[in-house]
């Protein structure tokens, strides 16, 4: 696994990661590993000595710290030394591991050895163009990144789908710094891209990328950088994966999760008839060894390692049944990582239709809560995942819970259903499931057309909670046999009180009471909608007071259109239907639709829909 420290839910993302890991940065490693004379000496103050060796190794040979704590400790494989000991320890270069070094550099001036130079991380900076807080390198704003799936290739393309919602937090001009890599790892484009000087929506298709660079068929991922951001660090997009030879093949993934792990979870084995492949990418300029990567069938603790080495950047398709043989749904598959990656996709082929989703970070730093057993009454039925019920005719509405932490033995569960207008029809408990249990439920058996349903702990049987409670839904077309599938976790929604950090709120601390959700547009062949979830864990208001917002290219607010949904209800709302084809037309195609509520914060999951019984769904993201 690699050495390097990623996310923390408390603090968020490790920025000092993702200035290393950057793809320029990698390019600036190299020339600045090229410029060292050996013995190389590191001064670590900054504690990064263990990320920058497992990103970038390098021979170095004697580390160095000023902390009399630090002393002896093992970083990187070396044994820290006293800072004091750098004038004699023969070194021609001393590499300070720091970024803004200048006082660094000035406070030690007389320590290296005689005539040994003197290089800091600075040196492998971005270019001051793409800086969006100029007076503090490491500030998260100036590294608003991602990785994205990226396709063009058999019949399918890809396109990504997001709105310059930086603007609604003071940003000026707004411009993405893009780089597609190919399924080899190699630099196939790089490119810019303006954003609209509003909240406007914007898309990159990879057939228009495909037309402008002169690309042939390709298989990789695409590297964003926000460059101007406020406000956001994250960037956050919808990913359709789009039949362009008019076949059948639709899905959408959203993602706005930049941080490799250790582990994923919710990757399901393949049912009859279906083919499952992760699409593994390196997230990092550092090959992936072989043997690094696992497959294990969930709690099994018997993982399968991919005899392959991963090139820097390189894609690589992973058939879950080459390594886990015999493995069926409703089995769940774990994948082990090893920090190489960021959230990975899987792609699900049955006959002449493909669907892709993406699986989770599996948590390795969570424990039992013991008083998520005993909350308060002021917090109802405290932490729900909320997820659709599509209208039964149409659809066969199937449900998994799936864990998602390394420590999670069990999952003490029940779901509680409900109809559109907000009235519980039936409760399920599911029991103490074991991790490695089987268990999918059909809602065939649940007396409801159309709703939603909500996986809540119940401790009946006993078990323990930790509040990352996870599932994962799949949907089946009756006639067409077109399936999607989305996940997500569970949250405490609605009250006014709070627990540790729920409700979650858009920004600043708890309780997030409101609502901003996007909803992409279709076109003339397929549809957009979205299901909106009123979940709440105690008794809220009785109706919400949502409004769909359709917004043009350049962000304008050109129509409203209200949507009552009661507590604990639902509503599957459309575009096209809320705002008829002229208004639609006038959004244009890079217009969008803004889920407000100031009053209750819903959860939403959208997606297309073709006459032919193909579609798309997974949980929308808000801003």
């Amino acid at each position: 696994m690699l050495k390097i420290q990623t996310f923390d839910a408390r603090a968020g993302g490790n920025v000092i990661y993702k200035a290393l890991a950057h793809p320029l940065a990698a390019e600036g490693i190299s020339r600045l590993y090229a410029g060292l004379t050996g013995p190389v000496a590191l001064y670590d103050p900054d504690h990064i000595a263990d990320a920058l060796l497992a990103l970038y190794p390098a021979p170095v040979d004697a580390l160095f710290v000023h902390d009399v704590a630090e002393v002896g400790q093992t970083r990187a494989g070396l044994t820290t030394r006293p800072l004091t000991e750098l004038p004699d320890c023969g070194a021609k270069t001393v590499l300070i591991a720091a970024f803004d070094a200048a006082r660094i550099v000035d406070r030690i001036a007389h320590l290296p050895p005689q005539g040994a130079r003197v290089a800091t991380l600075d040196e492998i900076r971005l270019p001051a163009e793409m800086i969006s807080v100029r007076g503090k390198y490491l500030d998260k704003l100036n590294f608003a990144t991602n990785f994205a799936f990226f396709r063009d290739a058999e019949g399918l393309s890809t396109r990504l789908v997001s709105a310059n919602y930086w603007a609604n937090y003071g940003a000026g001009a707004m411009r993405l710094w893009l780089r597609l890599f190919g399924a080899d790892g190699g630099i196939l484009a790089t490119w810019e891209q303006d954003l609209p000087r509003g909240a406007g929506g914007f898309s990159i298709d990879s057939r228009a990328v495909r037309a402008r660079f002169g690309l042939g068929d390709f298989t990789g991922q695409l590297f964003i950088h926000a460059i101007g951001a406020a406000g956001h660090d994250v960037v956050k997009y919808a990913l359709d994966t789009y039949a362009s030879d008019n076949g059948a093949s639709l899905s959408c993934t959203h993602d706005a999760n930049a941080w490799p792990s250790d582990r994923f979870a919710g990757l399901p084995a393949p049912a009859e008839g279906e083919r499952v492949v992760l699409w593994l990418q390196n997230s990092h300029a550092v090959p992936i060894p072989a043997g690094t990567v696992a497959l294990d069938r969930m709690g099994a603790e018997r993982p399968v390692t991919l005899d392959q080495e991963v090139g820097p950047f390189a894609t690589v398709a992973m058939d879950v049944a080459s390594l886990l043989p015999g493995l069926h749904w409703p089995a769940q598959i774990e994948v082990r990582a090893g920090r190489h990656v960021v959230r990975p996709r899987y792609e699900i082929t049955k006959g002449d239709r493909t669907r892709i989703a993406h699986v989770n970070v599996e948590r390795d730093n969570l424990k039992a809560d013991p008083g998520i057993p005993g909350l308060p009454a002021a917090l109802g039925r405290g932490y729900l995942l909320p997820f659709p019920i599509l209208p039964k005719a149409q659809f066969r509405s199937i449900f998994q819970p799936t864990p998602m932490a390394t420590t999670q033995g069990n999952l003490p569960v029940r779901l509680d259903v409900f109809d559109e207008s907000g009235r519980k029809v039936a409760e399920r408990f599911l029991g103490c499931l074991p991790r490695d249990h089987d268990f999918a439920h059909d809602f065939d058996d649940v007396d409801v057309e159309a709703g939603h349903a909500e996986l809540v702990y119940d401790f009946r049987d006993g078990g323990e909670a930790d509040g990352w409670l996870h599932g994962l839904f799949r949907y089946e077309d009756r006639v067409s046999g077109h399936a999607a599938e989305s996940s997500f976790g569970a949250h405490i929604f609605n009250t006014a009180m709070t627990y540790r950090d729920e409700p979650q709120s858009y920004s600043g601390p708890p309780p997030g009471l409101s609502t901003r959700l996007f909803l992409k547009l279709g076109d003339d062949r397929r549809k957009s909608f979205a299901v909106l979830i009123y979940p709440a864990s105690a008794a809220w208001h009785p109706v919400s007071a949502t409004s769909l917002q359709l917004h043009d290219g350049a962000g304008r607010l050109i129509a409203e259109a209200p949507v009552s949904i009661a507590c604990s209800g639902s509503a599957m709302v459309w575009p096209h239907k809320a705002f008829g084809a002229a208004t639609l037309a006038a959004a244009g195609p890079a217009g969008y639709v803004l889920v407000r509520d100031p009053t209750c914060r819903l959860f939403g999951y959208h997606g297309l829909m073709d006459a032919a019984g193909s579609f798309s769904l997974d949980h929308m993201f808000g801003f």
